[in-house]
């Protein structure tokens, strides 16, 4: 019995819940990662799963077997890695979620910074925001912008997003500017829900001891940064979205900023990954890369060192 793979194959199926999931990701028939179980618990003498028609469920000795098995394989990795010579020779695959304008406009333009670093590395991306179950759905962390709502994630803070309230030339010539957030109940806004919750976005405008609520009323309401940035490039109404979104249109004209004396509410951007799962060498590569793109982004706050419980 090759003792790593069965390892890898036990770890992969308490991940994942079921033996045909883990065999999918492994690349591996079911009926392997069955026998790879079995042979490990006749050799250790001990039964590692309860197994029912539902679900699958660690025993006393399976939960102190997953957490060794953790610790071993993450340090096998480390000392290949170590005697090696070079960070070229991290390998795998490492599936990543990000919500679409941090991947189209900040990551994925500068990755290849990352894929020189690591050639051997493969980066399997989804774009959204959405995901619950990191698990079920193989991803290994997300990047994930506003409030964390599962607390099965451990988080890494990326810092915050700057935001800006803007509007198309056509669509003030047609409505007036407002000139006081409170005017905003008489004009139309594009309303932004969040992929996660289906709930609309809220954001303040605050000026020395005051601040406002930016709401009104809505013809569009979107649950995707990019719709939003298209609906106001159409002059549908006021948007609230992503200094960085929007910095080109502005600077080109096809939108126009407003309440610039006020300060938005920022959004905060973490990277998080299952709390069940120690933190994997190359996670934590990619994620001190990504921290340091929002660093030199400059659009972000200091992040914390330790990572938090989200």
């Amino acid at each position: 019995m090759d003792k790593f793979s069965t390892m890898r194959s036990f770890l992969r199926v308490v991940e994942t819940g079921a033996f045909i999931r883990a065999a999918e990701s492994l690349g591996l028939p079911k009926s392997t990662v069955t026998r790879q179980i079995q042979a490990l618990e006749a050799e250790l003498g001990v039964k590692l799963l309860h197994r029912s028609s539902r679900r699958l469920r660690l025993t006393e000795q399976g939960e102190v077997y997953y957490k060794g098995a953790q610790d071993l394989l993450i340090q096998a990795e480390r000392l290949d890695n170590s005697v090696s010579g070079s960070d070229a020779t991290w390998r795998g695959q490492l599936r990543v979620e990000m919500p679409g304008a941090l991947a189209y406009c900040l990551l994925i333009p500068r990755i290849s910074d990352f894929m020189n670093r690591y050639p051997d590395l493969q980066v399997i991306t989804s774009i959204g925001n959405r995901t619950s179950d990191l698990i079920d759905n193989q991803i290994d962390c997300v990047i994930r912008v506003g409030a964390l709502r599962h607390d099965t994630l451990i988080s890494r803070s990326l810092g915050t997003l700057a935001m800006t309230v803007c509007a198309a030339p056509q669509y003030l010539e047609k409505n007036g500017r407002p000139t006081h957030p409170s005017e905003l109940l008489k004009h139309y806004l594009i309303q932004v829900r969040s992929p996660q919750s289906g709930r609309s976005f809220e954001h303040q405008l605050v000026k020395d001891n005051g601040s406002f609520a930016i709401q009104g009323p809505f013809q569009i309401s979107v649950n995707d940064a990019f719709a939003a940035l298209c609906a106001a490039r159409a002059g549908l109404g006021i948007v609230t979205t992503y200094a960085f979104l929007v910095k080109d249109a502005l600077i080109k004209g096809e939108l126009v900023s407003l309440f610039d004396e006020w300060k938005v509410d920022k959004l905060p951007v973490h990277i998080a990954w299952p709390e069940n799962r120690q933190l994997a060498p190359r996670v934590r590569l990619f994620s001190d890369w990504v921290r340091g793109q929002f660093n030199d982004i400059a659009i972000t706050g200091n992040p914390p060192e330790k990572p938090v419980h989200a």
